[in-house]
C-alpha cells in the first residue's frame, strides 16, 4: 500500500543525460562534454504533444513534485502544483523538469569536474545567460522525442526561461506560462544581486572561486546572499504577520551582536541551511544570467518587436505584493504582447505573500492556473 497521497507523483528517480556534442555559448565560449540532470513525471502520449517543462529559478532544482524515498520529509519544490489532478495535471501531461546548466544538483556546473584538469571548474566554467539554458532545454526535449511543448512554465527566473523559449524556438512551445517575472530587471533588482555577490566574494574564503581546491567554501558569504535574497522574496506584510517585533527573550539584553529578534533568528536559519546546500560560483551565476536577461535589447530596446515572432499563447501571473517583480512589470510584458497582436491572459492575485507567493498553494493563485492547463489541447 502506497504511503503517499491520490494527487502525489509518489517516488521519483533523477535521470541524466550526457552531450558530446559543444554547446556554443552567448559569452563566445563553447561548453562540451556537459550532463543535465532531469525528472519526468506523467507519461509522454503516442502523439508527443502533452510535454510541458518546467524551469526553475534562481535556487531551484530538478526535483520538483513527488519523493526520493519513502522517508523524505518534503516533497518537490512546486509538489503543490504538479501531480494527478493537481494543475499541471500528470493524468493528462508529461512533465519535464530539470537543473539548469551550471547549477549545483548534478547538472554540469562550476562544483562538477573539468574533463581538462581533473579538477573542479570554479572560476573557469563559463558565464551562461537564459538562452543558453533554453538551448541546452532544447537539446534534451530532443533526446526525450519532444518536438515541440505544450506548455513551458516557470515562475521568476523561470519565467524568464519560459518567454525565452517561446522568443527563440516560437515553433516548438503552444504556451507560455511567466510567472512573477518581468521582461528585463530592474535597477534595483540588480543593485541587490550586485550586494549579494560582494558578499560572497569578499568571503576570505571565496579564493577568487577556487575554494574548492583550498577545501573550503565562502560560507558566511552564502549566508549573507541568502540573508538579503530571502528579504526580497517576501512582503512586508508577510514578514510582519510572521515575526512582528517578536523578541526571542522576555527583554532586549542590550547586546550589538546577539539575535534577539525573531526574525534575526529565522534570516540566520535561512542563511546556514542555504550555505550548506548550494554552491556560491553557481549563485554568481545564476544572479548574472537574470542581470543580463534582456531579449528587447536585440531590437533596440523595443518589447513589441522582440516578441513579434513568437506564436505562443501567453498565461502571465503577478502577485500583489510582489515588490521584487511588481504586477508593474507584469504589465509592462501583457502590454507589448497586445501591441505585438499575441494571445495573451493576464491575472493578478491579490496575495500577501510576496515574491514566493508563486511557489505557495494560494487557493486563486492554483485555480487560475489550474482552469488555463486544463484548457490546453493535448491528444487523449
Amino acid at each position: 500500500m502506497s504511503t503517499f497521497a491520490a494527487d502525489s507523483v509518489g517516488l521519483v528517480t533523477p535521470q541524466r543525460h550526457s552531450f558530446s556534442e559543444p554547446l556554443q555559448l552567448t559569452c563566445g565560449k563553447a561548453l562540451a562534454p556537459y550532463e543535465l540532470v532531469y525528472e519526468t513525471y506523467g507519461a509522454l502520449n503516442a502523439a508527443a504533444d502533452n510535454a510541458v517543462l518546467i524551469c526553475h529559478a534562481l535556487s531551484g532544482h530538478h526535483h520538483a513534485a513527488g519523493y526520493h524515498s519513502a522517508d523524505e520529509r518534503k516533497p518537490g519544490w512546486w509538489d503543490s502544483c504538479i501531480g494527478p489532478g493537481k494543475a499541471i495535471d500528470t493524468n493528462r501531461f508529461f512533465v519535464v523538469s530539470l537543473n539548469n546548466l551550471g547549477g549545483c544538483h548534478g547538472s554540469t556546473g562550476p562544483s562538477s569536474i573539468s574533463p581538462e584538469t581533473g579538477k573542479a571548474y570554479g572560476a573557469s566554467f563559463p558565464v551562461l545567460t537564459v538562452e543558453d539554458w533554453v538551448h541546452s532545454q532544447a537539446r534534451l526535449a530532443d533526446v526525450l522525442g519532444v518536438q515541440q511543448w505544450a506548455a513551458v512554465v516557470g515562475g521568476s527566473l523561470g519565467g524568464m526561461q519560459a518567454l525565452q523559449w517561446a522568443i527563440s524556438y516560437p515553433e516548438r512551445i503552444r504556451h507560455c506560462v511567466a510567472i512573477a517575472t518581468a521582461p528585463k530587471l530592474s535597477a534595483q533588482n540588480i543593485a541587490f544581486n550586485e550586494v549579494a555577490r560582494q558578499a560572497i566574494t569578499t568571503d576570505p574564503d571565496f579564493h577568487h572561486g577556487d575554494y574548492a581546491a583550498f577545501g573550503v567554501i565562502p560560507k558566511r558569504g552564502l549566508m549573507l546572499a541568502r540573508m538579503v535574497g530571502h528579504i526580497t522574496y517576501l512582503s512586508d506584510d508577510s514578514m510582519g504577520s510572521k515575526f512582528g517585533r517578536e523578541l526571542r527573550s522576555e527583554q532586549l539584553n542590550y547586546d550589538l551582536t546577539s539575535v534577539e529578534f525573531e526574525v534575526e533568528s529565522y534570516l540566520r536559519y535561512q542563511g546556514q541551511e542555504f550555505s550548506g546546500r548550494f554552491d556560491a560560483n553557481t549563485y554568481l551565476l545564476m544572479t548574472k544570467a537574470l542581470d543580463y536577461f534582456d531579449p528587447a535589447a536585440a531590437h533596440g530596446g523595443d518589447l513589441a518587436k522582440t516578441l513579434a515572432g513568437i506564436q505562443a499563447q501567453t498565461l502571465v501571473m503577478s502577485f500583489t505584493t510582489d515588490w521584487r517583480f511588481s504586477p508593474a512589470r507584469s504589465y509592462e510584458l501583457v502590454n507589448a504582447l497586445l501591441a505585438a497582436k499575441k494571445q495573451v491572459s493576464y491575472l493578478e492575485i491579490e496575495a500577501a505573500q510576496g515574491h514566493d507567493a508563486f511557489l505557495l498553494p494560494i487557493p486563486r493563485y492554483i485555480e487560475a492556473l489550474s482552469g488555463y492547463m486544463n484548457r490546453i489541447e493535448v491528444t487523449a
